[in-house]
């Protein structure tokens, strides 16, 4: 980590605690430091540098000093969770596949083409399936996090909001070397460097290597450790020119990750309670170190990255181009009942297992292609504007196994899907900023999007009580369309030096959509388009000398024909379904500098994200999973639930984050501390409600202490201190399976800047 010297003791803290701008490898970084108060912070979502307090956005930073302490113990992205007002993230499939909601928006889909309201931007192209979503978080400028639609400048299906990364881009010379190490093996190392010339090129290399060593003991087998250990390895190489007004800059990216699928664990609950039990059941003590599974576990994944950004500024406006290509392929299987054997066999448990399951997901073949053209003005008061061209290109292979027995190399039946999305569009955005502090804004999308679907189970040698009709399933196809004008209107008042007040209303989309998971259904379905209404006021402020910021946002949005997924069930299906859904809340962030050296934030939200529609209806609990739902049957229908009114999964009503900091100069350097928080309330896994499948709270915070220099830092620390145990999410089909958390992980890290 960087070293400030005493005089600016005060940025380090706050960059520390993810409300200032980045630092370290991060020097480039477009901030002003006053060592009176708080770091400005810049930032660019709305394609442009502005500072956070003028922008008509609910948008928080995360810098890179939080994002170090945040995964210092080889963490992936699910990390950020919880880091700023309203933000989720999980995943049924571990590091690979992350889900994000925003203000209760998102998606619960575990196919491998599931669609998400919440889009996540990498270095300004929008990466859309669920397997680029989860590249690793190194050597970042920043992370922004813009809650509520942003499709206006943004990519596509962004009515929740948008997750946005930007990494460090070449242009100096010089580096930083990171290396950190922990419990269970977990280890990281992180270098980057970068060296430019006096005429005009420059490169940077960034690297990251991240290990775990299997942790897990599946008390079924003779080894001690079985389960949970990975290898994820990322790169990335930039390479530019700039010669006055022309910039261009080329990209490659690689990650390759070989390690476990998230571990899926058996009837963690007794029927009528998510209390955590253990693997005796009632009365034994839930060990997140031991499992009993009888199945098989592995996952591989690779992604690459190819890209070329140009930048020609010709003076009042500058144009620019973003061409990008992206492959993946990815492999997992995982035991998803979570246990071992079943009640027909000699040996089941832990609990009641009805009967095996095992099943595998495969990428052959990922391609995404994106275009974008975009003309921006310079000028920073008076008429600023932008438009541009937007391209979007997907081709997606999904091949799915089930298999008769855990162990089985041969598939009992084998389903395959293909799709491919095209999507084009046309948007603008004008402002005018008067002389009394007024600025106006306004902004449009014309989006269009096409995507052709075909699934099919070629293989099926299941028997009857399986699957009925046991017979293959022929092609099965659709092509669902969808075309929308969005937009968004704003007003920012600089009421004072110390307060600006802001209000925004804008309307969201997100495409179309169709699932076939072919597995054990025969029919595909499809989703119509989202529509979504959004309107938030918000007032931010900086007083006492700029020492303390106080930021506050009240929202509410309307949607129409949410997309949403029943997963599980009877059949193990991924179903989808339009449903209408309203939500409201508020988000606040608090940041202080009292004295020098301290600081400390305090970031919350209450989010109120329901379904409005009595005439949705989903099945409850699994063919055999002992669920208590809590919904109200439909008349006449056994084992289907009316979901009016249920909050959406995996939305907390409350959250709260938290940090402190404080360090000593002493000697050549200076010791420090600091701790982060992170606090959210009860959330439901599924559509319905019920007993079991849901989680009362998580807290989860960590600790760093070190002493650094001008160019070392040594520190020890500790994630997950309390050693916190939820459940982070289930799988309904077999029994009461489900996800927990990451462990407490303890370790040190040292770093050196060159």
């Amino acid at each position: 980590m960087r070293h400030f010297p005493s005089a600016t003791a005060i940025a380090f803290v706050l960059a520390a605690t993810g409300f200032a701008a980045p630092a370290f490898a991060q020097d480039s970084a477009p901030v002003v430091e006053d060592d009176s108060g708080l770091t400005d912070i810049i930032v660019t979502a709305q394609r442009r540098e502005e500072s956070l307090q003028d922008v008509p956005v609910a948008v928080s930073v995360l810098s890179g000093d939080t994002l170090g302490a945040i995964t210092s113990t080889g963490s992936d992205i699910r990390a950020l969770a919880g880091r700023v007002p309203s933000l989720n993230i999980e995943s049924s499939y571990g590091r690979s596949f992350p889900r994000f909601y925003i203000r209760g928006l998102g998606n619960t889909d575990f196919d491998l083409n599931a669609s998400q309201p919440v889009s996540l931007v990498y270095d300004d192209v929008v990466l859309e399936n669920p397997i680029l979503k989860g590249f690793p978080i190194f050597d970042l400028d920043r992370v922004e996090v813009l809650r509520g639609p942003q499709g206006t400048l943004f990519g596509r299906n962004t009515p929740a909001g948008i997750v946005k990364f930007d990494t460090v881009k070449p242009g100096e010379t010089g580096g930083y070397a990171k290396v950190s190490y922990g419990r269970y093996g977990t280890s990281q190392v992180e270098v980057a460097a970068g060296a430019a010339d006096d005429n005009g090129f420059s490169v940077r290399l960034s690297t990251l290597f991240q290990h775990r060593n299997d942790w897990v003991d599946n008390v079924a087998t003779p080894a001690k450790k079985d389960l949970g250990g990975y290898d994820d390895i990322a790169a990335r190489l930039q390479l530019q020119y700039e010669s006055g007004p022309f910039t261009a800059r080329a990209v490659g990216q690689v990650r390759v990750y070989d390690g476990s699928a998230i571990i899926f664990r058996a009837n963690t609950q007794l029927p009528g309670s998510n209390d955590l039990v253990g693997l005796g059941g009632a009365g034994t003590e839930f060990e997140r170190d031991k499992v009993y599974q009888d199945g098989i576990n592995f996952q591989k994944l690779n992604t690459y990255n190819a890209g070329l950004n140009l930048e020609y500024d010709f003076g009042p406006v500058t144009l620019y181009s973003i061409t990008s290509y992206w492959n993946g392929n990815f492999k997992s299987r995982g035991d998803i009942d979570g246990g071992f054997g079943a009640v027909f066999l000699p040996v089941s448990g832990p609990g009641l297992i009805p009967f095996q399951a095992q099943s595998q997901d495969n990428v052959p073949s990922l391609d995404q292609f994106t275009q974008e053209i975009r003309i921006a003005s310079n000028n920073s008061t008076g008429l600023g504007y932008q438009f541009g061209v937007f391209y979007f290109d997907e081709g997606l292979d999904i091949t799915s196994f089930e298999f008769g027995g855990p162990t089985d190399a041969t598939p009992s039946a084998i389903a395959v899907q293909r799709q491919d999305s095209e999507a084009y569009g046309i948007f603008g955005s004008v402002n005018y900023a008067f002389d009394n502090g007024l600025k106006l804004q306004a902004g449009a999308r014309y989006n269009h999007d096409t995507r052709d679907f075909v699934a099919a189970r070629p293989v099926e040698t299941r028997p009857p009580f399986v699957v009925s009709p046991n017979t293959p399933v022929p092609p099965q196809a659709a092509t669902v369309k969808g075309k929308l004008l969005t937009w968004d209107a704003s007003a920012t008042y600089e009421a004072s030096d110390a307060v600006t007040i802001y209000a925004r209303v804008a309307r969201g989309y997100r495409a179309p959509s169709v699932q076939g998971r072919l597995t054990f259904s025969r029919v595909i379905s499809t989703a119509d388009q989202e529509e979504t209404m959004s309107y938030e006021a918000g007032i931010k402020t900086a007083f006492l000398d700029d020492k303390v910021r106080f930021n506050l946002t009240g929202y509410y949005f309307d949607t129409k024909d949410l997309q949403l997924t029943a997963v599980g069930g009877t059949a193990n299906v991924a179903s989808l379904l339009n449903v209408d859904a309203k939500g409201h809340g508020v988000e606040a962030e608090l940041q202080a500098a009292p004295a020098t050296g301290l600081t400390f934030s305090v970031g919350g939200a209450w989010n109120v994200a329901k379904i409005d529609d009595a005439n949705a209806f989903v099945a409850g609990c699994g063919s055999a999973t002992p669920c208590t739902v809590l919904d109200p049957q439909r008349p006449g229908s056994p084992g289907i639930f009316s979901i009016d009114g249920n909050q959406l999964p995996q939305s907390p009503k409350w959250t709260v984050n938290w940090t402190a900091g404080y360090e000593i100069p002493v000697g050549d350097g200076a010791v420090y501390a600091f701790t982060d928080w992170y606090y959210r309330s009860k959330v439901q896994f599924f559509l319905y409600r019920s007993v079991e499948f849901s989680d009362d709270k998580l807290l989860e915070g960590g600790l760093r202490v070190g002493y650094k220099t001008d160019r070392f830092d040594v520190a020890a620390f500790v994630r997950n201190i309390t050693g916190d145990k939820s459940v982070t999410g289930g799988i309904d089909f077999n029994n009461l399976t489900s996800y927990v958390n990451e462990p407490r992980i303890w370790g040190a890290e040292a770093s050196v800047k060159f």
